[in-house]
């Protein structure tokens, strides 16, 4: 049971699961059947999307509405009030076709074995815009990489998880940024003894103690090694961060809750002087730090993103969430146009209508070219399917929030996609279910490991 390295992954997408009798094989099987039925669309380009368009009915009426102005098209973008997958595979089943879909790159494998989406290099490559890769860096790309071939076109800037730290909290010991698990140790002893009991950590589950496995090299999720499927939280090189854990429960440093606590729970901690450290998206130090500056003007509260821990090669190895995306269906009948609207999603009206809004509902401009939100657009919170966009030349109208940049470049330079085929939904329970009991002190971290392995191996869950 050797711990598996991220690096020995290769494109993770390219693997396959011998073993697809899933439920969502049969949607997509469905799903590439319905792809080559015939219906007559009356739009010039017709959408799914998720995320993209207004918050409500009656602003994406009038986000549709400045996509059409932009455009030149007649235009119909749907958007699911909710349970987006599921909607996803049944309308399409059910003879329904789009131009573009919305999705993320953990769908492609599936969907390509299904013939169900077109390969997109060419038009990209043809495409000024979107081969231009100060709009799209490569590395962008390379997050859904498969063979070198493009199936689908980045929607948005994705970022990722790491610790996230009462920066005020942290001068205020005199101690330096945490590096090592015992760095970490220390300061959420401080935090304890100096901070009316408060705990060094709290999370939601494993999600995300990524920066902390960090320790042992060894990644969430499942590797590929030798094409075979490991899971690295199951191997002996995860016993001693378990056993780290126990540690911290026995001291009082771990919030208890861990195993029940939503992202509300843990966010409300940090934001009132009950823990120390959470472990969170990138763009959360931003808000975080906003929401306490705006409703608690008075209080020295700072929160600042920090790199995991540094493994035995000094490799960082944290969390980025999987690339939010644009998919076009085999059987699009407006390619052309749904590379129009790519190419404006991809240039400065689209990261203006994706970030800000609509104009005059959202935001206004002045004479001088200021923009100023409204009331609807401070609310909104300038989320209109791309908060973040992949340009590393548009300068956003308002400043980024305290911290977001900061955390960002250590999410850059440290954090990779994880890999989590359909069976992961089988194998995710029985990882936690071990890993909270040695997480709690209830078995050793050596225990834990080996039960879960040998669960997940009789399960068929991995290969070794």
């Amino acid at each position: 049971m050797e711990g598996g390295s991220p690096r020995a992954e290769g494109s993770l997408l390219r693997e396959r699961n011998p073993m697809k009798k899933t439920l969502l094989t049969a949607n997509l099987t469905v799903l590439a059947a319905a792809l080559m039925a015939s219906s007559a669309l009356a739009a010039d380009l017709r959408i799914l999307t998720a995320v993209t368009g207004g918050k409500d009915a009656a602003e994406h009426e009038q986000f549709v509405a400045e996509l059409e102005e932009h455009l030149g098209l007649d235009i119909e973008m749907v958007k699911p009030a909710s349970d987006y997958n599921n909607v996803l595979f049944t309308s399409l089943a059910s003879g329904e076709r789009y131009d573009l879909i919305y999705g993320d790159s953990s769908m492609l494998p599936g969907l390509i074995d299904q013939g169900a989406i077109t390969d997109m290099t060419d038009m990209v490559s043809a495409s000024a815009v979107l081969s231009d890769e100060t709009a799209i860096p490569a590395g962008e790309w390379a997050l859904f990489d498969i063979d070198g071939r493009k199936w689908a076109v980045p929607n948005k800037f994705e970022g990722g998880t790491l610790p996230t730290i009462r920066q005020d909290w942290l001068e205020e010991s005199g101690m330096e940024t945490p590096v090592t698990l015992d760095d970490w140790t220390a300061f959420f002893k401080w935090a304890r003894d100096n901070k009316d009991g408060a705990y060094g950590l709290s999370t939601s589950k494993l999600y995300d103690i990524q920066g902390f496995m960090s320790a042992a090299g060894i990644k969430a999720g499942y590797v590929m090694e030798d094409g075979k499927r490991t899971i690295p939280y199951a191997t002996d090189g995860a016993a001693e961060v378990y056993d780290w854990f126990a540690m911290l429960s026995e001291e009082g440093l771990l919030d208890p809750n861990f195993v029940t606590n939503g992202s509300g729970e843990f966010r409300n901690l940090f934001m009132t002087d009950r823990v120390a450290a959470v472990t969170y998206w990138d763009a959360w130090v931003g808000l975080f730090n906003n929401i306490m500056a705006t409703d608690h003007p008075d209080s020295s509260f700072e929160a600042k993103g920090v790199a995991g821990v540094p493994g035995p090669d000094g490799d960082i190895i944290l969390r980025r969430g999987n690339a939010s995306l644009w998919m076009m269906p085999a059987n699009a009948e407006n390619p052309e146009n749904a590379i129009k609207f790519l190419e404006f999603w991809h240039s400065e009206p689209g990261y203006v209508l994706g970030t800000l809004g609509v104009e005059g509902v959202d935001y206004t401009v002045a004479a001088d070219g200021s923009y100023e939100l409204t009331e609807q657009g401070q609310a909104h919170g300038m989320d209109h399917g791309a908060p973040r966009v992949t340009s590393t030349t548009w300068e956003h109208p308002f400043p980024a929030l305290p911290g977001v940049e900061e955390a960002q470049e250590i999410i850059m330079e440290h954090a990779s996609t994880e890999y989590l085929p359909a069976e992961w939904s089988e194998a995710q329970p029985i990882v936690e279910k071990h890993a909270f009991q040695a997480m709690l002190g209830e078995v050793t971290g050596a225990e834990a490991v080996s039960a879960m392995h040998a669960e997940l191996l009789a399960a068929g869950l991995i290969d070794e």
